[in-house]
């Protein structure tokens, strides 16, 4: 009885360590937010602030424009994740309902497009954007955050179309509905948790977007969030640490929030399909 006790004490024990690492960065994050320079420049820094203070929060707003940066990120999120939901349901319906080397040769292609680096994909889809001449525009941007988040959406809608019983499917063709009709009558409505939680998904991700935006978007009024937080980073590389803290505490609030909601759909949507009944 002791090594299955053992094993399991080293488990959460090892589960703990895993947590705190995770939790270090965002929870040094809040403590320096609310810190006032004299505590900022200590040599013996504390995780409470001795003496909190908001002054950081009003000089980020004073010197950055973090509300039209937020609304440019909120519209790109926003687009990118009704569209690429719109996409991605019935192309998910298709692979999960479908049998063939087309079907898994799609398959396929969803999980190795996800190894693509970002350099590698950046260059073609600049030269598309300005052939459309969307360089430099939010719609651009929403473009380039679809074709990112499609293949996870893809993967993920997968398995809740295949948790759904197919005998539905069969009972509505047995009535005389078509495909179609069967898609948006029947099975939709039974992937409404999992179309809500691949769109959070999508949203979180083109929200904490960087590199797509920084190479995309070269107006400064077309920004987005991300982007307009490295211009608390000085030339020389010296950053503004309290309202840069401050800033980015406010930009990562919404990504925690809809994570916190949509997390246990995640996991049931990777797992939905895996086990025949």
């Amino acid at each position: 009885m002791r090594t299955p006790t053992a094993a399991r004490a080293g488990q959460y024990a090892a589960l703990l360590a895993y947590l705190v690492f995770l939790a270090f960065p965002f929870l040094w994050l809040v403590s320096t937010a609310f810190k006032p320079p004299r505590e900022l420049a200590s040599l013996h820094p504390t995780w409470i602030p001795e003496d909190p203070t908001l002054a950081n929060f009003r000089q980020a707003f004073d010197e950055q424009p973090l509300l039209r940066a937020a609304l440019n990120s909120l519209a790109a999120a926003v687009g990118a994740a009704v569209i690429a939901v719109l996409i991605a349901t019935p192309m998910a319906y298709v692979m999960a309902r479908q049998r063939g080397r087309l079907t898994k040769a799609a398959t396929g292609w969803v999980v190795i497009s996800q190894s693509f680096p970002f350099v590698l994909l950046i260059i073609p889809l600049f030269l598309v954007l300005k052939g459309l001449r969307l360089v430099d525009s939010v719609p651009g941007l929403v473009m380039v955050y679809v074709v990112w988040a499609l293949p996870f959406a893809l993967w993920m809608l997968s398995g809740y179309v295949r948790a759904v019983p197919v005998e539905l499917e069969e009972a509505a063709a047995v009535d005389g509905a078509g495909r179609v009709r069967t898609l948006v009558s029947v099975t939709a409505p039974l992937l409404a948790p999992g179309i809500v939680a691949t769109a959070l998904f999508a949203f979180v991700t083109a929200w904490n977007e960087f590199f797509f935006a920084l190479v995309l978007l070269k107006t400064p009024e077309k920004q987005t969030l991300p982007v307009v937080l490295t211009h608390f980073i000085g030339a020389e590389g010296v950053a503004d640490l309290g309202p840069l803290a401050a800033a980015a505490f406010l930009a990562t609030l919404p990504s925690l929030v809809v994570f916190a909601l949509i997390q246990r759909r995640i996991t049931s949507g990777m797992l939905a399909g895996a086990v025949k009944s």
